[in-house]
Parts: C-alpha cells; structure tokens; sequence
C-alpha cells in the first residue's frame, strides 16, 4: 500500500499547491506512481498546474455522490506516472473526513505516493484532507504570521494522528529574509514551528513562469526550484541528502 500524505500550510498564499505538484513531478520522475488530490473545493488549482485542466469532466465529489467510477474521476497528467484526482468545483462539495478515509485508502494499493493537496485554514476541507493521512508536510514561508500558522498546523495533524509531519520552507529568498529582519537565522524559524525541516524551496522565476502557464514544473529542470524538489522527493523517501543553502 502507498503512502499518504497531506500538505498543509494553515495559511494560503504560501506556495503550498506548487509544492504539492512539484513533490509528484518530482517522485514520478524517481519512477514512482503518484496520485495528487486536491481537496481545495471551489479553489481547485492543481489541474492547471499539471495542464490537464480542459480535460476534467468528474471530480472528487462526483466520486462520493456515485457520479462515475474511481477511474472517471483520476487524470493522467503529460509527465508519465503522475495522476490528478481533481477537487469539486464548488465550495458545498467538501467531502467530510468520515468519507474521504475510506475513499483515499481504497486507491492506495495502486499508487507508491498519495499526496493530499489541503485547503488553507484548519476547517472541514482540513480535517477531511487530513483523515486518510499517515505523514504531513506543513509549507511555511518566512514571515511571522505563517510561523504562527505553521505551529498550529503541526499541533493539528498530532491531534489528528499524524505524528511524522516535517517542514517545507517554500519561496525563499536570502536577501529578502534577511532586508525583513525578522528571525536571527533559518535555524530560529525552524525552531519556531516546532517541526523538523525536510527541505527549502527558493524562490524560483521559472517555477512562477511554468504554473502560470500550466506547463510541468520539470520542463525547467535545471531550475534551482526544480533541483530542489528533486532533492526533497529522495528525502521524502528516506535517503540522506544535504540541505543547500541558496543565495538569491
């Protein structure tokens, strides 16, 4: 059976979506089987992302409604091994947790990864994002407010069961870290959350230019962004990479 994962932030805005669709393209591109789910109801982004969003036709909640079967409703995205469950289109569509348990395990035993794209806030999208879940990764920025954020989250997911949840430092920029002066060193933020860091996303144009466009993060694979999730997937797996400091 696959691993599920969910990944939160508690605050949007942080490049949470971008980190969940550069985690799959990453582990697709390891070999792996993928699964996404967005579960971000009315907000759906992730078809974009993956550039598959003219072809969705069912989604999560055509699913539990009985609208289709499971392989109706799950998308092959251009990048081989890496696939779409696409979240409703509208707000009332949340799926409840009691549901969503079930439903994700039952597509487990077909996939070596599935990664659980989480609304913002702690809601009902949240607990239902995270009810299928065994592992988090909560993605922070560095300001404040999402430190805060991120703190929160991770009490949230140990309440919900999730013990092994790690942190993911998304857009980063040294020098506009250090022209905020907010936290002495990354060390401090990482303190901060309480969580223990998996990896650092730097700030990355050519990432921005590829979402925007919805074409595969790894068509820019030489980016600094794209190396950095590549890195962060043989972490997710268990292997010892070094963390790389970025100056951008």
């Amino acid at each position: 059976m696959g691993t599920i994962t969910v990944i939160t932030s508690g605050k949007g805005g942080v490049g949470k979506s971008v980190f969940t669709a550069g985690l799959g393209y990453a582990l697709a591109g390891r070999g792996r089987r993928v699964l996404l789910v967005d579960c971000d109801a009315g907000l759906r982004s992730l078809d974009y992302m993956l550039g598959i969003g003219e072809k969705l036709v069912f989604d999560l909640a055509d699913l539990v409604k009985g609208s289709c079967r499971p392989a109706d409703a799950v998308y092959e995205s251009p990048v081989k091994g890496l696939y779409l469950l696409p979240a409703p289109l509208e707000t009332e569509d949340v799926v409840s947790p009691r549901l969503m348990k079930p439903l994700i395990h039952a597509f487990a035993p077909y996939y070596d990864h599935i990664v659980i794209d989480c609304p913002a806030g702690f809601g009902r999208g949240f607990r239902a994002a995270c009810a299928p879940a065994g592992r988090g990764i909560v993605v922070a920025n560095t300001d404040p407010v999402c430190i805060r954020n991120s703190q929160k989250a991770g009490r949230l997911l140990r309440e919900a069961g999730i013990q092994e949840t790690r942190l993911v430092i998304s857009r980063f920029s040294e020098k506009s870290f250090r022209r905020l002066n907010c936290f002495e060193d990354l060390d401090q933020v990482i303190d901060e959350t309480g969580l223990q860091l998996l990896g650092i996303i730097p700030e990355d144009l050519s990432v921005v230019e590829a979402v925007v466009h919805g074409k595969p993060i790894v068509n820019a694979k030489n980016a600094p962004a794209a190396q950095a999730f590549g890195r962060v997937a043989a972490r997710f797996e268990g292997e010892n990479v070094p963390l790389l400091h970025f100056h951008n």
